[in-house]
């Protein structure tokens, strides 16, 4: 079993990696918060990937995190019945992970459903078999993450759907009441004032 790997990377694209470990290539497969940090890589650097295994009849598959973090939380979602592994990929894809984790904890069913491929009844599986292992790595999080600009709060409801407009509109409102907020808690806020309108 696979669990790391560190070479250099001879080719990326935002769903896979190939990464040449002492003349054999690797083909893993992984999520875009990812594959975002391995681009800012520069120049002739090796890249470490904490790796998970999925074996099939037919083949073998690795997915790469950048995080042991990510890992975790990937292994957490395949467990749940009807996510495989590329559903995996794609629900870290379409959130941060400390993002998930607060909407696991809390129940955030509709935040669940904003992401690519999740409906209903896998975002009600999802809390349902989550929930109290979330609400314990949330606990283990630390207090104050790093506070968050207006933009990225713009950026984040842009990336959920909203229209710019209402983004932004609700991003100024918490940041007036929630001044210093932490990121996770300022987009809780902002999602909760754009569903009630």
């Amino acid at each position: 079993m696979i669990g790391y790997l560190r070479g250099s990377l001879l080719h990326t694209s935002p769903e896979r990696l190939l990464i040449d470990v002492h003349g054999v290539g690797y083909e893993v497969h992984v999520p875009l918060s990812t594959y975002y940090e391995i681009e800012k890589i520069t120049g002739d650097v090796a890249v470490g990937l904490f790796i998970y295994t999925h074996v099939r009849e037919d083949a073998i598959e690795l997915f790469g995190f950048h995080t042991e973090h990510e890992k975790l939380l990937f292994e957490m979602l395949i467990s749940v019945s009807g996510i495989g592994p590329k559903l995996g990929r794609v629900i870290l894809s379409g959130i941060a992970p400390d993002d998930l984790i607060a909407a696991l904890a809390t129940g955030d069913e509709a935040r669940l459903t904003t992401i690519s491929g999740i409906g209903k009844k896998t975002s009600q599986r999802m809390v349902l078999e989550l929930k109290d292992r979330a609400q314990k790595l949330a606990a283990d999080l630390p207090t104050q993450m790093r506070v968050a600009s207006e933009d990225d709060l713009v950026l984040a409801l842009a990336n959920l759907g909203y229209k710019p407009a209402e983004a932004e509109r609700a991003a100024t409102q918490v940041r007036q009441e929630l001044p210093g907020g932490a990121f996770p808690e300022l987009l809780r806020a902002s999602l909760k004032k754009l569903s009630r309108v």
